[in-house]
């Protein structure tokens, strides 16, 4: 398809990496705030002969029940309450916002095949068997009908799906939440029949436990969340079953994985924000099990957690939701009282602010903000976020150098968001560059590229950042951030060379409620009907250099190539505008600016050279500011 004035405009090409095949290519965890509240030790562990100042016969053997005849399940397990019991009681399986699906006859015998809607994370949520959790409450509360029947289902799971399961994608990862399911089926059934040692009709559950802790001895998935979800069902089976082997092996796992998990400045290899928030809550539940069992967790997992508390604040915007880096979904940030993340999830609100107005993480992430909300309220601060770092991992995407960017109350630049996992083709586009706000080579494949912070400094009233890295085979790109406050500008350099021919574009996310229009050869406008801001975005020519014209574009809603899209969540998918700066040539070097303004505040520049370095005089609805361009690239707040 051509573009005004003779810019072509290429469609990406296929991304290097590889799109999930059929089944699932990662596993979609749900964060659960409920048990992010415990704040416990960590991975020093004493060793499991050392338990005997607890009495762990009746940790194991309780019949778990709460104040009120509620129950809980033991402290290294976890099953859902979201399906009613009726629907349990009818083998119906209702999850996310599809619609209830009869997944059986009713009578416990189920279709574990089924996948109605071919949805991956569907089908491994059917297969964790999580959804039976108020049949289990309602077991172990003393309800014979409701014992008879999820036993019949577990089992049915059991005598349908027999060791090894590896080969089916859902039935694998769900291998650790369906064990803690049957941990607690087997607590239940202790209390329903009020005995303390499982009777021999019930014998299979321990069989259907051990073949799990088998399962994931052979198959741990390491340092990640998977593995960690592993090790805390593997203890939880050592512990029901007395087998210190067991616990031994996820011990060893849980000290091996915390380091990795969360590393020394307190962000996680997960390379995702709502993933980093999982994995808070997810080391709580790691020492709350071993703490469950009699093993002390020692200090290292409560040192982390704190440093990735401060982390996921940082990672706040002033709306009190996560930057949607990664795999992340438009989410709150949890507020976790005594943390900084109480902070920053109340918008100031309670608790205590951070120290630092940025931070800079070696994993590869820049948060700043132009305040905590001391002199101005906590929503109207502006923020942003950076990435660079190794390449793309677990659950990140290819988004280095990209920004997400927030001021007067509002999201300005956005990221693409988080589709699932479903092969319908929008996966590979939403972690790919082409998703974020970066500078892209639409004709060159992707490399995966690590990038480097070369530089970077923070003033009260600018901050600056140099990335530099090689996006594709034979191309070299530096991208130099500005961050002004008062007035709230973001300026970038987006400077880039290749061996043959390209067009270049760098690519501005916008939010889905907003319009944006081409006004000008060299500028773009973004506004909500009714809202008093917009947000202008401008190429300066550099250095003398024309811009050409039909090189500003906005595109919205298309399919081939894909581009204007923005998840919210899974399961929506929203048009929103993107706008393009577009070059032709063997290299580039672009300015842009972003200005979030009032409706009717005027925004105007000129650009003159002082010695060596390249000017921009910017006036922003009546406050005026000059931004340098140093001869080596540098961006610099002049006045």
């Amino acid at each position: 398809m051509a573009g005004v004035g003779g810019i072509a405009l290429i469609g990406p090409t296929a991304p290097t990496f590889a799109a999930s095949g059929p089944g699932i290519a990662v596993l979609p965890d749900i964060p659960e705030p409920s048990e992010s509240q415990y704040v416990p030790g960590t991975a020093n562990y004493v060793p499991v002969t050392g338990r005997a100042a607890t009495d762990i016969k009746q940790r194991r053997q309780t019949t778990a029940k709460a104040a009120g005849g509620t129950y809980v399940c033991p402290g290294f397990s976890t099953i859902d309450d979201a399906v009613p019991l009726s629907a349990v009681m009818d083998d119906t399986f209702i999850w996310s916002t599809f619609a209830p699906y009869k997944v059986g006859d009713g009578h416990g015998n189920v279709n574990w095949k089924s996948n109605p809607y071919n949805n991956p994370s569907w089908y491994m949520w059917l297969h964790s068997l999580r959804w039976l959790g108020q049949g289990i409450g309602a077991a172990a509360n003393g309800d014979r009908a409701a014992l008879d029947h999820v036993t019949t289902v577990v089992h049915d799971w059991v005598t349908d799906n027999p060791y090894s399961w590896k080969a089916d994608a859902g039935a694998h990862e769900a291998t650790m939440h369906r064990t803690n399911v049957i941990i607690c089926t087997r607590q239940a059934v202790l209390a329903n029949l009020g005995v303390e040692t499982l009777p021999e009709a019930y014998s299979w559950i321990d069989k259907a436990l051990v073949d799990h802790a088998t399962f994931m001895i052979n198959n741990w998935g390491g340092a990640g969340n998977h593995g960690t979800d592993e090790s805390i069902a593997l203890f939880g089976v050592g512990c029901t079953l007395n087998r210190d082997d067991y616990m031994t092996t996820a011990q060893t796992r849980l000290g091996q994985a915390i380091t990795t998990a969360i590393d020394d400045q307190g962000a996680t290899n997960e390379q995702s924000t709502n993933y980093a928030q999982f994995n808070y809550s997810l080391w709580g539940r790691a020492a709350t099990a071993l703490e469950g069992c009699g093993v002390d967790p020692g200090a290292t997992i409560t040192t982390r957690r704190e440093l990735l508390a401060r982390f996921i604040a940082h990672a706040t915007t002033p709306q009190g939701l996560l930057h949607q880096i990664g795999d992340t979904e438009t989410v709150k940030t949890y507020n976790i009282a005594g943390t900084p993340m109480e902070y920053a999830a109340s918008q100031g609100k309670s608790g205590t602010a951070p120290v630092d107005r940025v931070a800079v993480y070696k994993a590869g992430y820049v948060f700043g903000r132009s305040g905590w909300g001391s002199t101005v309220p906590f929503p109207s601060e502006s923020a942003y976020s950076l990435r660079f770092g190794g390449r793309r991992a677990l659950h990140g995407h290819v988004d280095h150098t990209s920004l997400t960017y927030q001021a007067r109350g509002r999201d300005i630049v956005v990221d693409s968001g988080y589709s699932g996992y479903v092969n319908d083709g929008w996966r590979p586009w939403v972690m790919g560059p082409y998703a974020h706000s970066t500078l892209t080579t639409p004709q060159l494949a992707d490399a995966n590229p690590a990038t480097t912070l070369t530089q970077y400094s923070a003033k009260p009233t600018a901050d600056f950042f140099e990335l530099k890295d090689s996006p594709a085979a034979g191309v070299n790109r530096v991208r130099a951030v500005l961050v002004l406050r008062k007035p709230d500008v973001i300026v970038t350099l987006d400077r880039a060379s290749a061996k043959t021919s390209q067009q270049f574009q760098t690519l501005w996310h916008l939010p889905s409620d907003q319009t944006a229009t081409v006004t000008s050869r060299t500028a773009a406008v973004a506004k909500k009907t009714g809202e008093n801001t917009r947000t202008v975005l401008l190429q300066v020519p550099y250095r003398g250099t024309a811009v050409p014209a039909g090189s500003t574009l906005v595109k919205q809603a298309q399919t081939a190539p894909k581009q204007g899209w923005v998840f919210p969540n899974i399961n929506t998918r929203k048009a929103a505008p993107t706008v393009m700066f577009a070059r032709i040539g063997k290299s580039v070097s672009m300015v842009s600016l972003v200005i979030p303004v009032r409706l009717n505040g005027q925004v105007g520049y000129t650009t003159r050279m002082s010695g060596t370095t390249f000017v921009i005089d910017l006036t922003v609805d009546g406050v005026k500011t000059s931004v340098g361009v140093t001869g080596g690239g540098s961006l610099t707040r002049m006045s």
